[in-house]
């Protein structure tokens, strides 16, 4: 092959150098990213002393998918369950975060000289973690079961869902010069409303086809299917206007709720490891020496900011959030960096031409310095609040203990009044989104393609309008039934209004709103499909709405549909043998872990291992193949692969973790010392073993051997059974892990060399 793709010497040339070099920092027990970024360092265009990339472009498309792979993994991780746990606490800390930083940047840009514009875009820049950089220091330190961690990726998830409005708000100022409030209120919008598509779509329907084809389904099946569905969702985000990443995290949350998950995280991980690294790699590759050594100063200052500040901001929020002093810590340590999002806004303002070129390189080395720190800040989090807390004044500490405690507080003592508007506000805005979608897609898709159709047939299109419109109204019917009567209850509504004062004035407006919604949703559809008054338009609205509501029909098809969502969306969690209780959820953690080989408890009893001694949890049950143990008793045997469910505290889970999930020192061991001795004998005429059985004789229990074969009469016994009897001038091969010393029958044994 002579012309040989430049893409196959890059890869090449990556990976070999990547694992030269992880080789290394693994023997030095350094993080690995840090040796991807060093490695790409060594191969870019301005290390001269080593091959260079010739291919940069094909390597980004990899890098890029590496991205998505890093996301994607994320996802699966994560739950819309710990989403809605903790998302209060990832909106306050990333807003904080994101608020304070952006000041710092904005006040350090203009105190080294930066133009306007320059500090705008640098504020932005600061502002911004790098989700790919935590998750995978996470991975390296083995921390990604950890309860903050939740905690983090909740804020990182708000983190990038404001980058991408921050893309949107910057890319209005640099064309306009001017701030425009309607674009960030749009593109706001925008952004929840695919969002509850995707997810409430893609849980009513994902899990379902995944059951159907369950068995069907091979591993390499699940895997084909698991990375489509991820790249579909990919260029859905795209085409919509989002990043690549939020698209790739949107699906891995969806598949999170699976019970396929599991599965597809461990066929998943070699994908992300390999295309992880090439990510690393090629932020490696943009280090410039030469930027580092004209503009160390700015870099130093802006790393330091970086380190110090967005520590403090988001330590900060979490704690303004009501979680511990612990796990503020814990939290806020993480977000000691800047990464992926901080170049794409870079890459904004140079193909603006609103920033100055050199702050590119700039940004670039100061992400790589926060990269190397962001290891050593995570794993210095809980010594600094070890040395912290004792020093702290016991005031401040009650304080806080008393602000978390009211913060986390049980919500049950709300008025009905203001759960009774959540609940409404909550019903109008999901099922307006889903009527929304069902009539874009009908009016972009079913309309334009029945058109054709009848055009082709030469049918009068009046008929395609009909029928389009017919099967729209009858697929939104259950959810105009939802979004105008579900949880109206005539009952509680004439409660409040005995109960509380002036709550005509909330609840009526609430109600009328809801009908509006309905209405608006039959009359955007209609009006799409029959071009007539507006006024014709209400009256055969207001008619489809009257039928709709008193249709029991749409009751029961509603209800269908419900039931199968909230079963898609639990279907993970039935796996679980039971649930913590909301009360106990702080303190009680519990968790799935499987087994592996080298675990010091594998093929111990439960007696044997002491885990409520040793550690202070309890497994609750034992998954081993189709088989499922519940309250194990103290016999119970854990094996290599068996799935535990261990509950206990953080702490206790934590630590159990580390032994029942440990890996081998060595990923392949040589074995060539090790050696099976073969020998063969001939049983002599008249000898002891003559008439013995293999089984009852004393080969095996005296001298540790085992008869592999016989040879008699030219015929030879592999594996002959333990009833076969020794019979004179029999051939015997025998292997054993010894020499062999036959005391005693070696006058009867003869050994054939």
């Amino acid at each position: 092959m002579e012309n040989l793709p430049a893409l196959f010497m890059d890869l090449a040339l990556i990976l070999i150098t990547a694992g030269v070099i992880t080789v290394v920092f693994k023997w030095l027990k350094q993080p690995l990213v840090l040796g991807y970024i060093l490695a790409g360092f060594f191969i870019g265009p301005y290390f001269h002393w080593f091959p260079v990339i010739t291919d940069p472009t094909s390597v980004q498309v990899w890098s890029d998918i590496g991205i998505v792979f890093l996301m994607f993994a994320l996802g699966l991780e994560f739950s819309i369950k710990k989403l809605k746990k903790v998302g209060t606490t990832g909106a306050i800390t990333a807003l904080t975060e994101l608020a304070i930083m952006f000041l710092i940047g904005n006040t350090v840009g203009h105190l080294l000289g930066f133009k306007d514009m320059d500090c705008i875009f640098l504020g932005c820049m600061l502002s911004i973690s790098s989700t790919a950089i935590i998750i995978k220091s996470f991975d390296d330190l083995k921390l990604k079961q950890q309860k903050f961690t939740s905690t983090v990726t909740a804020v990182l998830v708000v983190e990038d869902l404001v980058a991408v409005l921050l893309l949107v708000v910057l890319s209005t100022i640099s064309v306009s010069r001017t701030f425009n409030g309607g674009e960030l209120v749009l593109s706001m919008v925008k952004l929840v409303f695919f969002l509850i598509v995707w997810f409430v779509f893609g849980i009513y329907l994902i899990p379902t086809f995944l059951r159907w084809m369950r068995k069907y389904m091979t591993e390499e099946t699940l895997l084909l299917v698991a990375v489509g569905l991820c790249f579909g969702m990919v260029v859905l985000a795209a085409k919509a206007g989002f990043s690549t990443a939020l698209g790739a995290f949107v699906m891995g949350a969806i598949l999170a709720e699976t019970i396929e998950v599991e599965v597809i995280h461990r066929l998943i991980t070699p994908l992300k490891n390999l295309f992880g690294a090439v990510f690393f790699v090629s932020v490696g590759m943009l280090i410039k020496p030469l930027v580092l050594v004209q503009y160390w100063l700015p870099i130093l200052i802006i790393a330091l900011c970086i380190i110090l500040f967005k520590t403090t901001a988001a330590t900060l929020g979490v704690l303004l959030s009501g979680r511990p002093l612990k796990t503020a810590i814990q939290s806020g340590f993480c977000f000691c960096q800047i990464g992926e999002f901080s170049f794409i806004i870079a890459g904004l303002g140079m193909s603006f031409g609103v920033i100055n070129e050199n702050l590119y390189p700039i940004i670039v080395s100061v992400s790589i310095l926060t990269t190397f720190v962001t290891p050593y800040m995570i794993k210095s989090a809980l010594p600094f609040y070890d040395w912290l807390e004792p020093r702290l004044p016991a005031r401040l500490k009650k304080h806080l203990s008393q602000y978390s405690e009211h913060a986390n507080g049980d919500s049950t003592d709300r008025p009905r009044l203001r759960l009774f508007i959540r609940k409404q506000l909550t019903n109008i805005l999901l099922y307006g989104v889903i009527l929304a979608a069902i009539s874009l897609l009908s009016l972009t898709i079913l309309k334009p393609f029945l058109d054709r159709l009848f055009t082709d047939l030469e049918i009068p299109l009046i008929w395609s309008r009909i029928i389009g419109l017919a099967a729209t109204l009858v697929i939104m019917s259950p959810f105009l039934w939802a979004v105008a009567v579900k949880n109206v209850s005539k009952k509680k509504i004439r409660e409040m209004f005995d109960n509380y004062r002036f709550s005509q004035a909330v609840v009526i407006p609430l109600l009328v709103l809801r009908y509006f919604a309905a209405l608006l949703s039959v009359g955007v559809v209609v009006a799409g499909y029959v071009d007539l008054a507006a006024g014709f338009l209400m009256v055969i609205a207001v008619i489809i709405v009257a039928v709709v509501l008193f249709s029991r029909k749409a009751d029961g098809f509603y209800s269908q549909i419900e039931e199968q969502f909230t079963k898609n969306f639990n279907s993970r969690q039935a796996q679980a043998s039971f649930h913590i209780p909301t009360g106990m959820e702080n303190e009680f953690a519990m968790e799935r872990l499987r087994m592996t080989p080298a675990s010091p408890l594998a093929g111990l009893t439960l007696q044997q291992a002491q885990l409520r001694a040793r550690y202070g949890a309890n497994v609750v049950t034992i998954e081993r193949g189709d088989t499922i143990i519940d309250l194990p008793d103290k016999n119970s045997l854990m094996m290599p692969f068996d799935v535990l469910t261990v509950i206990g505290t953080d702490e206790q889970v934590s630590a159990i973790r580390n032994d029942i999930t440990k890996e081998a020192d060595m990923l392949v061991h040589d074995h060539s010392d090790h050696e099976i001795h073969m020998y063969r004998y001939r049983v002599d005429v008249g000898g002891p073993l003559c008439g013995m059985q293999i089984g009852t004789s004393v080969l095996s229990t005296k001298y540790h051997v085992m008869v592999i074969a016989i040879e008699r009469a030219g015929q030879r016994i592999v594996n002959p059974p333990r009833g076969t009897v020794f019979q004179s001038n029999d051939l015997l091969w025998f292997v054993s892990p010894d020499e062999l010393t036959l005391d005693g029958f070696e006058r009867n044994i003869v050994q054939v060399e």
